[in-house]
């Protein structure tokens, strides 16, 4: 996906003339070790990282944190805009304790579960599809209500100076969002969740996006100051990136290498839609003051 325009993020993203010619071509060389981006770096699933607490009683456990976007050294510390991005849970009758960002704000993408968010007098409900913008300085607790773990993708993004965070909690339901773009990249069937016109800080972007069966997205690269995070919800999908091919399954996330020489497609070979979880920092931009 492309760079975010806060009047038309998706025609923004179909607007391949602004991306440098040799981010839109292939290198025709073979992969080399030391040259080539190792893959492998980039892409991390939950399971392989070991659980701690936040908020007294949410667990977490690392997908990607900060570290080098260049010939990182560390799997998963490829993060240099975003502060990290988890895969949390709540146990069946816990509450978090009250909790206030400070400097921070999160973006919680409910997976499985019945809970509820409260801050201020604002109390949402929350289960599969429902997708909260938590603004800093805001006291919030998450309680489970169900009778299963409350499972969710967690992002925390900086907010940058002289930015102003929302003052109450925004809440989406990706369930009954329209869709609002089947051609980005050939094939990517997107629903919007949040904009830096949401309130977004760092981040620029947050969307969920399909493919259908038996197609393919184009193929790019990205360049040096873009974070674009692709994590499977649903399905199975044939990741393509660099020069080489990685199967991902729900739970498993991976950056583009922001080299300019590394393109990436999602590829669905199945039978059924294929779902990401999609956010991005695409360049430098104005934050809302």
């Amino acid at each position: 996906m492309f760079s975010y325009n806060a009047k038309h993020p998706i025609l923004y993203k179909k607007e391949h003339k602004r991306m440098p010619e040799e981010m839109l071509s292939l290198d025709g060389s073979p992969y080399t070790p030391g040259k080539d981006a190792d893959i492998d770096m980039y892409m991390v699933s939950w399971k392989e990282s070991m659980p701690y607490q936040t908020h007294g009683s949410l667990v977490e456990r690392n997908i990607l944190t900060q570290g080098k976007s260049i010939k990182p050294t560390t799997k998963g510390a490829i993060l240099e805009y975003v502060n990290r991005f988890t895969y949390a849970t709540l146990d069946i009758g816990a509450s978090t304790v009250p909790t206030n960002l400070e400097g921070e704000q999160e973006i919680l993408f409910i997976l499985s579960g019945k809970g509820t968010i409260t801050a201020g007098d604002k109390t949402a409900e929350l289960f599969k599809g429902i997708t909260v913008l938590v603004p800093a300085n805001l006291n919030f607790t998450l309680q489970n209500k169900g009778e299963e773990k409350l499972t969710m993708y967690l992002v925390n993004e900086p907010i940058p100076k002289g930015f102003r965070p929302n003052n109450e909690l925004l809440v989406r339901n990706e369930n009954t969002l329209p869709i609002v773009t089947t051609t980005v990249h050939w094939c990517h069937i997107d629903r919007t969740l949040f904009t830096t016109q949401d309130g977004l800080g760092t981040i620029e972007y947050v969307t969920t996006c399909g493919i259908a069966p038996m197609t393919i997205g184009h193929p790019h690269s990205h360049g040096k100051g873009t974070e674009e995070i692709w994590t499977v919800i649903n399905g199975e999908n044939i990741a393509f990136l660099g020069k080489q091919i990685r199967r991902q399954l729900p739970g498993t996330a991976y950056m583009i290498p922001p080299d300019g020489n590394t393109p990436h497609s999602n590829i669905n070979t199945t039978e059924d839609e294929l779902k990401f979880f999609y956010f991005a920092r695409y360049r430098d931009h104005e934050v809302r003051e």
